[in-house]
C-alpha cells in the first residue's frame, strides 16, 4: 500500500492537481456543494442551526475546493489535506493571491496528511469533502470508513469517485500506453509523452480518440489534466452496486446525489407501463437501470452521505410550514429579477407571485417574517411556497 501512495504523491508532486489558474481576485460564481448552507438545505430541506463549522477538505489538491469553501464559509474552521506537497504549496498561493482570505473571519490549515489516518485528527466536521481523491487511494474502503468516523452528528460527508460506464474509453488508453512504457511505468512525464503520440496517429474513427474529443480534449491540453485521467497509477471505478457496496462499508446513510434531477427516471422512460414496471424497482435498481440507459454520461458519482437515521423535511404539514422563516437560497444570481440563474446555474423564470414571495424572503432574517405573514401581503398559496422550497429557491429557517 505504500508503494501506491508513494506513486500516487509523485504524480501529484510532478503535476499538481488541479492546474486552474491562480488569480487576483476570488473565484468567479459559486459552488453549492461547498456552500454549507445550501448543501445543508439540499440535504435536510431546511436550513442548517448551527453557526460555527469545522470543515475537512479531504484531499484539497492545488486548493480549487478549499478557496470556495473559504469563500462560501467565511467563520468556519478549515483544515485542508494533502498527500502532495507541491499541491499543498500551490493551494497556500491560491488563496493568497485571490484574496479570499482578507475578509476570512475564520481559521484555516493546510496540512500534509494520509487521509487513512484521518482518525488522528482532532474533534469532528460537519462538512467533509472529498473530491477524486477516496478512488486513488490504496484501499478507498479504509479511507471512506476513517473520514466517516470524524463526521459530526448533524454533519454532511460530500464525495465525488469515478463511474466505470462513462470512462471506459480512459481506461481502455490507461491500460495502452503502461503496455508501451514498460519498465519506464511511473516516469509520468514519459507517460504523457507516449499517450500524446498515441492520440495524435489514432485514425478519425477510434473510439477511444472519438471520446477524447467530444469530451475530454479542451481540459486535456494541459499535461496536469491528461496525466491525473490516463496516466495515473491507481484508480478504482464503480457502478452503482460496487458504490452502494462501497457506501455501505462507510456505515452512513445516503443521501441523494448531488445531480439529482439526472437519476429521474422519467428523463429517459417515456412509456407509462414501463415506468409502472420501473417504480416496483428499488431505488438502487432504479439507478442502476438508469446508468445501463445512458451509460456515457456516468463518468463519476458526486453525492452526499450522513450519519443515520437521515431525515429531509419534506413541509408537508401546513401548520409547520407557516410557521416557518423563509429565506432566500444564497447560491443563486440574478437576484432581484423575476429571470435568474438557480443553485445549479439553470434558468429560472419566475411568476409575478413567486417573485412577491421572494421578496418578501430576501428581506429575512432581520424581518424574522413567517410563511403566514407573508400569505397574508401576497396573493400567493403554500404549494408554491413547497415548489420555492423544491427548486432551492429558498431554504426555511
Amino acid at each position: 500500500m505504500s508503494e501506491i501512495k508513494n506513486a500516487v504523491q509523485k504524480l501529484y508532486n510532478t503535476y499538481p492537481f488541479p492546474p486552474d489558474p491562480l488569480l487576483d481576485e476570488p473565484p468567479p460564481g459559486y459552488n453549492w456543494r461547498w456552500h454549507y448552507q445550501s448543501a445543508y438545505n439540499f440535504c435536510k430541506g431546511k436550513k442548517p442551526q448551527k453557526k460555527q463549522l469545522r470543515i475537512l477538505d479531504a484531499g484539497c489538491g492545488t486548493g480549487s475546493s478549499t478557496e470556495y469553501l473559504v469563500l462560501h464559509n467565511p467563520t468556519a474552521d478549515i483544515l485542508a489535506v494533502d498527500i502532495s506537497e507541491n499541491a499543498l504549496a500551490t493551494a497556500q498561493k491560491r488563496l493568497q493571491k485571490s484574496g479570499v482570505l482578507n475578509d476570512f473571519q475564520g481559521n484555516i490549515e493546510f496540512r500534509q496528511f494520509n487521509l487513512e489516518n484521518s482518525r488522528e485528527l482532532d474533534g469532528y466536521f460537519d462538512l467533509i469533502n472529498s473530491v477524486g481523491v477516496l478512488h486513488h487511494m490504496p484501499n478507498p474502503v479504509i479511507g471512506i470508513q476513517a473520514l466517516a468516523d470524524k463526521l459530526a452528528d448533524d454533519g454532511l460527508f460530500h464525495i465525488f469517485v469515478y463511474g466505470e460506464l462513462g470512462r471506459w474509453e480512459i481506461l481502455l488508453m490507461q491500460r495502452a500506453i503502461a503496455l508501451l512504457q514498460g519498465d519506464k511505468i511511473g516516469d509520468y512525464r514519459d507517460g504523457v509523452a507516449i499517450g500524446r503520440e498515441l492520440f495524435a496517429g489514432l485514425p478519425e474513427s477510434s473510439r477511444i480518440l472519438q471520446r477524447e474529443k467530444e469530451r475530454w480534449a479542451l481540459e486535456n491540453q494541459r499535461d496536469e489534466c491528461f496525466a491525473d485521467m490516463y496516466v495515473h497509477p491507481n484508480e478504482f471505478d464503480y457502478n452503482i452496486d460496487t458504490l452502494f457496496e462501497f457506501i455501505n462499508t462507510s456505515g452512513l446513510e445516503f443521501v441523494d446525489f448531488s445531480n439529482r434531477d439526472f437519476w429521474q427516471i422519467e428523463r429517459l422512460i417515456k412509456s407509462e407501463d414501463l415506468l409502472q414496471r420501473a417504480s416496483q424497482l428499488s431505488t438502487q435498481e432504479r439507478y442502476r437501470l438508469i446508468e445501463l440507459l445512458d451509460p456515457s454520461n456516468v463518468t463519476h458519482y458526486e453525492f452526499f452521505l450522513a450519519k443515520p437515521p437521515h431525515h429531509r423535511e419534506t413541509w408537508q404539514d401546513d401548520q409547520l410550514l407557516l410557521e416557518a422563516k423563509p429565506e432566500l437560497n444564497p447560491c443563486m444570481l440574478g437576484w432581484e429579477s423575476k429571470s435568474l440563474l438557480d443553485y445549479n446555474y439553470q434558468p429560472i423564470n419566475l411568476s409575478d407571485s413567486e417573485f412577491a414571495l421572494m421578496q418578501w424572503a430576501s428581506q429575512n432574517p432581520s424581518q424574522n417574517v413567517t410563511v403566514k405573514d407573508i400569505l397574508s401581503q401576497v396573493n400567493s398559496t403554500l404549494d408554491e411556497v413547497r415548489s420555492l422550497i423544491n427548486r432551492q429557491l429558498i431554504m426555511m429557517a
